[in-house]
């Protein structure tokens, strides 16, 4: 029975590959901060199951600020894979606390190479960079060969960490790969990011629990996918027998207003009424046209399953259901 282990295993990313690798006879480790959330909700539906936590599911409480513990559990655990998901990674915050988010994506990483740099047993890792390591490409689409020019501090921290994946791969020829990891949605997402607000907001209106939706910018463009879709990728650029990276991206742009007409369109409303512009919410330097080729996963069979429509309303009726089931007192807005 092979075994993982998952940084960042209580995020949307990670819940979503827990289950994938328990669906094929994983045994599934994560690590935990102890500042989570105590009912990890995402995970709810596997950590209240007895069949399978504590059998096949094991949570341990870590933090890559502190190596040692997380070389403690390596050790103990001595996995097969390990996917390297934590890390701040919401790009306006990054600004807000570029010190934190420098601190868990770029060095949090590096902690980690040298942790599987001196493990006795071999080990497959996958970390989970981002299309933010691009910034402003003077080429379109991006691939896994276009140089690295970030514009906030969450693409630079992933930059560096991306960097040292490939050094530790070349120096030690360690299994390291990376995934570069175009904008993918779910309804695991956090509200804070722009598809989940658009379209938890679309549904609290429709169902009289809030009046309006601010937003900043809707003619930002983004490459944007399903998580679920992603989270296969990851498993597949393990399987490879030689260590690389791959760009998981659609290769199709959208743009925040097309969400915003979709999801407002799912609930038969017009967004006309109900949509006001707040240029509070504008972000700061943003990132241009990026936009991945995926050709390099599509070799090696990965192919995205859901289009960006039927994804936007999977997103908005997961909302309603939600909504109507635990009404909530607070305007999502």
């Amino acid at each position: 029975m092979p075994i993982a282990l998952i940084t960042g295993i209580t995020g949307q990313d990670g819940s979503y590959l827990a289950e994938f690798l328990l669906d094929r006879g994983y045994t599934v480790h994560g690590l935990v901060r102890r500042t989570s959330t105590l009912e990890r909700s995402r995970l709810q539906h596997l950590y209240s199951n007895p069949a399978i936590y504590g059998k096949t599911l094991h949570l341990h409480y870590g933090d890559l600020e502190q190596p040692i513990n997380f070389m403690r559990i390596l050790q103990r655990v001595n996995p097969s894979e390990i996917y390297h998901l934590a890390g701040q990674s919401h790009v306006g915050l990054s600004f807000e606390m570029a010190e934190t988010t420098t601190d868990s994506v770029a060095m949090g990483t590096l902690r980690l190479l040298e942790i599987i740099r001196e493990h006795p047993s071999p080990v497959r890792f996958f970390h989970a960079t981002s299309s933010e390591i691009f910034g402003r490409p003077t080429l379109s689409p991006q691939d896994e060969n276009t140089p690295l020019s970030p514009v906030n501090p969450y693409g630079a921290a992933k930059g560096f960490a991306t960097q040292m994946v490939r050094i530790y791969r070349e120096k030690f020829g360690l299994y390291l790969a990376n995934g570069i990891l175009y904008n993918h949605e779910s309804p695991r997402r956090g509200e804070n990011f722009v598809t989940r607000k658009i379209c938890r907001t679309a549904a609290a209106i429709k169902l009289g629990q809030a009046s309006e939706l601010r937003l900043g910018d809707t003619s930002a463009q983004r490459d944007w996918g399903d998580a679920r879709d992603y989270v296969r990728g990851m498993w597949m650029i393990l399987q490879q027998p030689v260590a690389d990276d791959f760009v998981l991206a659609t290769g199709i742009l959208h743009s925040v207003q097309d969400i915003l007409e979709l999801a407002f369109q799912e609930v038969g409303l017009d967004w006309r009424a109900h949509v006001r512009k707040d240029d509070r919410l504008m972000r700061g330097p943003e990132s241009t046209t990026l936009v991945g080729n995926p050709e390099k996963a599509r070799r090696m069979g990965w192919v995205p399953s859901t289009q960006f429509p039927e994804l936007i309303r999977w997103m908005v009726k997961a909302e309603l259901d939600s909504l109507s089931r635990a009404p909530r007192t607070e305007d999502p807005a």
